[in-house]
C-alpha cells in the first residue's frame, strides 16, 4: 500500500473525527437543530433525547450512570470545574490540595490560581519512570487535605499512574480524587467504581470526536460529590455548568465513546503492535536512543523517545512530512525543554531531542515503516555533522570535558 504524505502521528494532541461520528452528528446541525432545554416542542424534545442518549454512551464507557455525566466545552473546562468546584464547595473542611509535577497545564495552572486564593498545593515529584510514588502521596496528606488530583495517563510520555491504589488511599482518608482522564479514556479500560474516582475529565477530540466538547463525571453516591459552579446562567447540567448545550458535539462525543467501548480490545492490540514495530525498528537501526518513562505502565499508542547528539529543531525540520510533537500540544510553541521530561530527570540536551509519537486508529504498518526509515535517515545525517557524536563514538566522556570560554 502506498503511503500518503504527510503522515499524522500526533494523536495525543488531537485525533481526526471518525466518519461514523460525523455521520451521527450531521442531522443535529440542520433538521434536528433544537435547543435541548426547549421542552415545549418536538425540536427541543428531539435534541434532549439525543443528549440523554449520549450521556448514557459516555457513562457506559467508564462504568458510571447517565446522571453522573455533565457536558462541558472540553477537558480544560472539565479540569477547572472539578478542581475549583470541589475546592470552593468544601473550603470549610480544608484548603490543602495534592497534585503532581507532570500534570497537564489545565490542572497545574488551575492549582496555581487557587494558591492565590488561600489554598495550599503540594506538587508531588515523580519517579524516574514517570509515575507518582504512593509513599510520597501518603506522606503529603494532612488533616486539611480535601482533594487529590492525579492524571490517569500522561499526555507526553503516556505513562499510566496507579489510579486504583491512589483511589483506595483517598477513600480511606475521606479525600476526594479528581482525575484528568483525557488520554486514558477510550484507550484503556477506565472504571470509576473500581478506581474510586470521584470526578473524571473527558475530552471528545482525543477519541475521534469533535473539538470543543467534553464531559465531567461527578460521583452521585458513596460519597455524593457537589461542585460549586464556575459558569453561572440558566442552571443547565444540574446547576453545575450553565450554557446552551452543544447538541451536535455532544452527539459526537457519545458516538465516539460507543465506538471506543466496542473496539477497545482489538484497537489496543493494533496500537501496541504498531508502537512496538516503531520502537524496535528505531532501536535496531540507531544507537544512543532513549525511551522516556515506564514501558510497563504505558498507553499502547505512545512512544516518547530521545535521540542523543542531534539538535532538536533540526530533527523536527528534517521530518517535516511526519506530524509528531516535541512536547504537549499546549506547550509545543515554546523552545523550553519539556517540564515533564525535566521532572523525570532527563537532561536538558536529551529533553530537547525528544519526540512524542502518538499512534492512532487510522495509522498503518506502511506508515510506521516509512517513519522508521525517515527517522533513521535524518538522525544519521545530523549525527554525521555532530563532533560530539564522533567524540562519544571514540570513547571520550563528554560529561567530564572542560569547555573553554572566550
Amino acid at each position: 500500500m502506498a503511503v500518503t504524505l504527510p503522515i499524522y502521528m500526533d494523536n495525543h494532541a488531537t485525533t481526526p473525527v471518525d466518519p461514523r461520528v460525523l455521520e451521527a452528528m450531521l442531522p443535529y446541525f440542520t433538521g434536528k437543530f433544537g435547543n435541548a432545554a426547549s421542552r415545549n416542542h418536538s425540536f427541543g424534545w428531539s435534541a434532549e433525547e439525543a443528549v440523554e442518549n449520549a450521556r448514557q454512551q459516555v457513562a457506559s464507557l467508564i462504568n458510571a450512570t447517565s446522571k453522573e455525566i455533565i457536558f462541558t466545552s472540553g477537558a480544560t473546562e472539565s479540569d477547572n470545574l472539578m478542581i475549583k468546584g470541589i475546592a470552593e464547595m468544601f473550603r470549610e473542611k480544608g484548603n490543602h490540595i495534592i497534585t503532581q509535577a507532570i500534570e497537564h497545564k489545565a490542572v497545574l495552572d488551575t492549582c496555581k490560581n487557587l494558591e492565590k486564593h488561600g489554598f495550599e498545593v503540594t506538587y508531588l515529584p515523580v519517579q524516574r519512570d514517570g509515575r507518582v510514588s504512593l509513599e510520597d502521596l501518603k506522606a503529603a496528606i494532612k488533616p486539611t487535605t480535601i482533594l487529590i488530583t492525579i492524571m490517569y495517563a500522561n499526555n507526553e510520555i503516556g505513562v499510566i499512574n496507579p489510579i486504583a491504589e491512589i483511589g483506595k488511599i483517598a477513600k480511606e482518608r475521606g479525600i476526594f480524587l479528581a482525575v484528568d482522564g483525557v488520554q486514558a479514556v477510550g484507550k484503556i479500560p477506565v472504571d470509576v467504581q473500581k478506581d474510586n474516582i470521584d470526578v473524571l475529565a473527558i475530552s471528545a477530540h482525543k477519541i475521534y470526536g469533535p473539538k470543543g466538547v467534553g464531559a465531567l463525571y461527578v460521583r452521585r453516591r458513596n460519597p455524593r460529590v457537589q461542585l460549586s459552579a464556575i459558569i453561572d446562567g440558566g442552571g443547565h447540567e444540574r446547576g453545575m455548568r450553565s450554557g446552551t448545550l452543544n447538541v451536535p458535539g455532544i452527539v459526537g462525543l457519545g458516538k465516539a465513546c460507543e465506538i471506543a467501548q466496542k473496539g477497545m480490545p482489538e484497537e489496543s492490540v493494533k496500537m501496541l503492535g504498531l508502537r512496538e514495530r516503531l520502537r524496535k525498528g528505531l532501536e535496531a537501526k540507531l544507537d544512543e536512543v532513549f525511551i522516556n518513562g515506564s514501558m510497563e505502565h504505558r498507553l499502547p499508542n505512545n512512544l516518547n523517545m530521545s535521540f542523543a547528539y542531534v539538535e532538536g529543531e533540526s530533527l523536527l525540520m528534517g521530518i517535516n512530512d511526519i506530524a509528531v510533537s516535541s512536547g504537549s500540544a499546549c506547550t509545543s510553541a515554546t523552545l523550553e525543554p519539556s517540564y515533564v521530561l525535566k521532572a523525570l530527570g532527563v537532561g536538558e540536551d536529551l529533553a530537547h531531542t525528544s519526540i512524542r509519537f502518538g499512534l492512532g486508529r487510522f495509522n498503518t504498518q506502511e506508515e510506521v515503516d516509512y517513519v522508521i526509515d525517515k527517522m533513521v535517515q535524518v538522525v544519521t545525517k545530523l549525527r554525521e555533522l555532530s563532533p560530539l557524536y564522533e567524540m562519544a563514538k571514540e570513547g571520550i566522556d563528554i560529561s567530564k570535558m572542560k569547555w573553554q570560554t572566550a
